[in-house]
């Protein structure tokens, strides 16, 4: 099952424009995320950019998951 969400995933990347959008947002606040964790010890400063980019960052994974849930 999991190769056939991957290969959804994939096709939707190809096809979707919403979800290809959700998933360039996703990786760039992963990327910003990575950067800020990189930073140890993190500042006040950055611990609430840490938990800010995380939400983001769900919400952006629930609203693809919804997307990958009415294609299955």
């Amino acid at each position: 099952m999991e190769n056939t969400q991957e290969e959804l995933r994939a096709h939707l990347m190809q096809t979707d424009e919403e979800f290809r959008r959700l998933a360039t947002e996703h990786s760039e606040y992963h990327q910003l995320l990575e950067a800020i964790e990189a930073k140890k010890p993190l500042t006040p400063v950055d611990e609430v950019e840490e938990q800010r980019l995380k939400k983001l960052k769900l919400h952006l994974k629930d609203q693809m998951n919804l997307i990958v849930s009415r294609h299955s």
